[in-house]
């Protein structure tokens, strides 16, 4: 069975563990260096009451009531729609999925499903239909215990009160764990969750069946305790490079003092951890764009290993997103289309009905109408001369996120007291604002980019001044 794998790398950070209370759950969607993606935002009420998978063709009935919802999907539905992220009307966020792998000796006794869900469709069959992200963690277990998946995945979910990080270990088997307020946890390509207290039901979930299903087929090294990741997930080389040097840097990022003595490919890296000090959206974005900056590793330093492992920000980024809870104006989908290290996370405010026009187009060849080719545009300009033109992306890019701090105060000071249709113009009239603006500054710096490469060409001569 061949799948879409979406090798991502995702972050998830407890209301305590943040510098404002908020949660945030986050990911980078990464696939092909050039598929275009899209933000919508879909209505209350307008899903179909009937699902059909165009990837697994799983037919699944919906409950006639759906929630309005923001999503990002592919701009093409020709093998699904991979809505991938997005927030609805009741305040909880999802993110799916975080794309892992389980070991042959699980698999054996419970295979993939080839006709099951996969991370093609669970944002659209789950998202509209949930009020709390437990119910999401429910309602998701649910779906794969009874239909089955094909894929091996984590997903993301969060609401005004809590996050939550769920993982699918063979074709019909998961756990979910609650990440602990004062906490984060940073997540790459492998089943992260440890282990597992049943008696725990404040901050596990888990399949019901999943204890006997272990204990009948022999399948825990270590039975002295209920260690998922050890029990489904896999620990070999290709971990070693591709997985836990993103996790590991995520720790030198935010507990230097507790990480001294991780190694980039320890297999023992711990699935939560504490921050030495609190977490702004700016560290989440930080996270999601790095490269190993200030280290050996960076592909785009001059140390002699840098690209001995795969970077959490890279050429296939499609998109990458955080979904910031628990806000005191407006919970927000922030979106940066695209290289995340060379882009700009957007604001757009859970509650709005639409999103300005160059977000919902783009498609093959490149367009340069589309939101997510204006900032590849500028993306692959950059990397044509990288020495001389970064630091002038980082100029916008620093304008942006001061930009974007103000749009927000200035809008969570105004929707205090607003309320219904009026609260909702109010927040698309300011994220469509910003998003235009965001837009304009790229196809600016676009432009002077181009002028300023065009005296790089070979077939150029020094002359003299007066000739």
């Amino acid at each position: 069975m061949v799948n879409k794998l979406s090798a991502c790398t995702s972050i998830l950070i407890g209301k305590d563990a943040s510098i404002d209370g908020t949660i945030m759950i986050g990911r980078n969607e990464d696939a092909k260096a050039a598929w275009p993606k899209h933000m919508v935002v879909h209505q209350h009420g307008e899903m179909p009451t009937h699902f059909i998978s165009k990837e697994t063709k799983l037919e699944l009935d919906l409950p006639a009531d759906s929630a309005r919802y923001t999503a990002t999907p592919e701009w093409t539905d020709k093998v699904g729609v991979f809505e991938e992220d997005g927030i609805n009307e009741y305040d909880v966020a999802m993110s799916a999925t975080e794309s892992a792998y389980s070991n042959s000796l699980v698999l054996g006794y419970d295979p993939l499903v080839e006709h099951g869900l996969n991370e093609e469709a669970m944002v659209t069959v789950v998202l509209p239909y949930i009020k709390t992200a437990r119910e999401g963690v429910q309602r998701l277990g649910n779906l794969i215990a009874k239909y089955g998946t094909g894929e091996t995945n984590g997903v993301l979910f969060a609401d005004n009160d809590e996050a939550w990080y769920f993982e699918s270990g063979a074709g019909h088997y998961w756990v979910a764990q609650r990440i602990p307020d004062d906490s984060y946890a940073v997540v790459a390509n492998q089943l992260a969750i440890q282990e597992i207290d049943f008696t725990d039901s404040d901050n596990f979930m888990f399949h019901p069946g999943i204890q006997e299903f272990v204990d009948k087929h022999n399948l825990n090294p270590d039975p002295t305790t209920f260690n998922f990741r050890k029990i489904f997930g896999t620990a070999d080389r290709s971990d070693a490079v591709y997985s836990e040097p993103r996790v590991w840097i995520g720790h030198q990022l935010f507990s230097p003092k507790q990480a001294t003595n991780e190694a980039p490919e320890s297999t023992e890296l711990p699935f939560l951890m504490k921050p030495d000090r609190k977490l702004s959206i700016f560290d989440a974005q930080r996270y999601l764009s790095n490269h190993y900056e200030g280290t050996e590793f960076d592909p785009i330093g001059t140390g002699k290993s840098g690209h001995k492992y795969r970077p959490i920000s890279l050429a296939k980024t499609q998109e990458s997103h955080i979904l910031q809870m628990n806000r005191p104006g407006a919970n927000i989908h922030w979106l940066a289309m695209g290289v995340a290290a060379e882009s700009t996370y957007v604001p757009f405010f859970a509650g709005i009905t639409d999103v300005p026009a160059p977000y919902k187009r783009g498609k093959l060849p490149a367009q340069l109408n589309s939101a997510y080719w204006i900032f590849k545009h500028v993306s692959v300009l950059v990397d044509s001369h990288l020495h001389d033109f970064l630091p002038l992306l980082r100029e916008v890019q620093k304008e942006r996120n001061s930009a974007a701090i103000e749009m927000i105060a200035k809008t969570d000071r105004e929707v205090k007291t607003m309320t219904g249709d009026s609260r909702a113009s109010y927040l698309t009239m300011q994220s469509s604002g910003y998003a235009i603006d965001t837009l304009n500054a790229y196809k600016k710096l676009a432009l002077a980019l181009i002028t300023k490469m065009t005296d790089y060409c070979e077939l150029n001569f020094k002359t003299d001044e007066n000739l």
